[in-house]
């Protein structure tokens, strides 16, 4: 059966190109583009894997994940963050808050489904 896997990206460009990715490797997607959303999407798709984007407008990637970390229902997904700003120290403070990966962008390709085939596998 195909995993699921919740993509949340603001940029309308990056979040087509993650899920056309990913349907390509079989995997079931739920795109959400506004980070207000999803707890709820979460929630009601239960993903087997959440791609974050870090910087999102409204409320910050990490706030997201260490709120998904929190949550009894959903602290078990893994989640595989994904930014454009990597500064020092951006990283460690990604997989501090929780995130099992990091992948900075722009993305490879073949690095990007390397990362979900191997947080999947975990």
């Amino acid at each position: 059966m195909a995993k699921r896997v919740l993509v949340v990206e603001d940029n309308e460009l990056n979040l087509k190109l993650f899920c056309d990715l990913l349907r390509a490797h079989d995997y079931v997607v739920e795109p959400v583009n506004d980070g207000r959303e999803v707890i709820a999407k979460a929630r009601s798709f239960v993903p087997e894997l959440v791609v974050m984007d870090i910087q999102l407008p409204h409320v910050s990637g990490l706030d997201l994940i260490e709120q998904i970390k929190k949550d009894t229902d959903l602290k078990s997904i893994p989640i595989m963050a994904v930014t454009a700003y990597a500064g020092k120290g951006d990283e460690d403070r990604i997989l501090s808050a929780g995130a099992e990966a990091y992948v900075s962008k722009p993305i490879s390709v073949a690095k990007f489904i390397e990362s979900v085939e191997g947080v999947l596998s975990r």
